[in-house]
């Protein structure tokens, strides 16, 4: 049995209206991805599918966490997600490019597989910046070595305010004139 059926939601029998489905990502989940940019956590998404006779309707609600390497101590943390997305499903032999939150599936299929969409939208979750959340007291608990060891290797010139470029000065003047 394939790693992936365990994501697969066969519709083909299913009567019009709406179906829940659960399914739950771990570890093992994320090493089936290639240049994943996470490699564990604990994830539950939530399925609401609505059967339509044209189409599908598919919310997805991702919550957990996912261990991230924190940009400012390079140390490991859990990091909450929380996403909502919907999908649309059409069917037709020919594949269009309506919009991104819909698929094209071939009339004759009778299941679909939601391991890459739900990686993907777990992994649309994560913030830009992988900075530890702040505790019950409002402070971040980075490591605090590493962060004395980098203040060590800042240069004194950046720590004051950089001196404007007379240039400027001159350009910010034309501003006014019109």
């Amino acid at each position: 049995m394939n790693w992936k059926s365990k994501y697969n939601i066969e519709f083909k029998g299913l009567k019009e209206g709406l179906h829940d489905f659960e399914f739950e990502i771990d570890k093992l989940f994320f090493e089936h991805f290639e240049d994943r940019l996470v490699d564990n956590g604990e994830v539950t998404v939530k399925v609401i599918l609505e059967k339509r006779s044209t189409f599908l309707k598919l919310q997805l609600k991702i919550g957990g966490w996912l261990e991230l390497t924190c940009d400012r101590c390079l140390d490991n943390y859990n990091q909450p997600i929380e996403n909502e997305a919907e999908l649309f499903m059409k069917f037709g032999e020919t594949k269009y490019e309506d919009a991104e939150n819909v698929i094209w599936v071939d009339p004759e299929e009778h299941v679909i597989n939601l391991a890459q969409v739900i990686y993907e939208y777990a992994s649309l979750s994560i913030p830009l910046r992988h900075i530890h959340p702040k505790n019950k007291e409002g402070k971040r608990e980075c490591n605090k070595e590493m962060l004395k060891k980098l203040k060590g290797y800042m240069h004194a010139e950046s720590a004051e305010e950089p001196k404007a470029d007379p240039r400027w000065d001159a350009l910010k003047r034309l501003g006014y004139n019109n």
